[in-house]
């Protein structure tokens, strides 16, 4: 299976944000490379934002393109076999932090969000990871910064989308 059928599969499964949803399908409907970076029209991205919930704390990184606190996450890449792979291997490689799981159940969220030329948007799924005890976070070379951040410290320092992912990994959480 490519990674565009798994794309597929994973957003038919999704059980909200219908019209967004739609959206991603009929986008890799229409752009067999809706995947990849080379799709000036937008491309499928995979993030995760890495939570330690016996802390009560998630990890954000400060982009180092955007100058934002954002999760961990990015572009496919043709070694990914499923965007649960690509979300993990981004939270991994962006928090340093080895023995990443990603939470149960597929993705947290969705999230369209438009970016510099030559492409145009991202459609990025969202997945929730949670760090094992005692994880030691180290700085990538994507980022400016890497921080541990307690929930109610999120809404100061990131956009509307990271809290809404919070929200949303919270409760998802609070269902296990």
């Amino acid at each position: 299976m490519s990674l565009h059928d798994d794309a597929v599969l994973v957003l038919k499964s999704y059980e909200d944000q219908e019209e967004l949803r739609q959206l991603y399908l009929d986008h890799l409907t229409a752009h067999p490379d809706g995947m990849w970076k080379s799709c000036e029209t937008g491309h499928v991205t995979a993030s995760a934002l890495v939570i330690d919930p016996v802390r009560d704390r998630v990890l954000l990184t400060l982009h180092k393109k955007l100058g934002m606190w954002l999760q961990m996450g990015g572009h496919c890449e043709p070694g990914d076999a499923t965007l649960a792979d690509a979300a993990l291997r981004e939270a991994t490689e962006e928090s340093g932090i080895g023995g990443l799981t990603l939470l149960p159940g597929g993705p947290v969220r969705l999230d369209r969000h438009a970016i510099p030329a030559p492409c145009h948007w991202h459609l990025d799924v969202q997945y929730a990871a949670l760090a094992p005890a005692g994880a030691v976070a180290e700085i990538s070379d994507e980022s400016l910064d890497l921080r541990w951040f307690a929930y109610d410290e999120v809404a100061g320092v990131a956009d509307e989308s990271v809290v809404r992912l919070l929200d949303r990994t919270r409760s998802a959480l609070s269902a296990l």
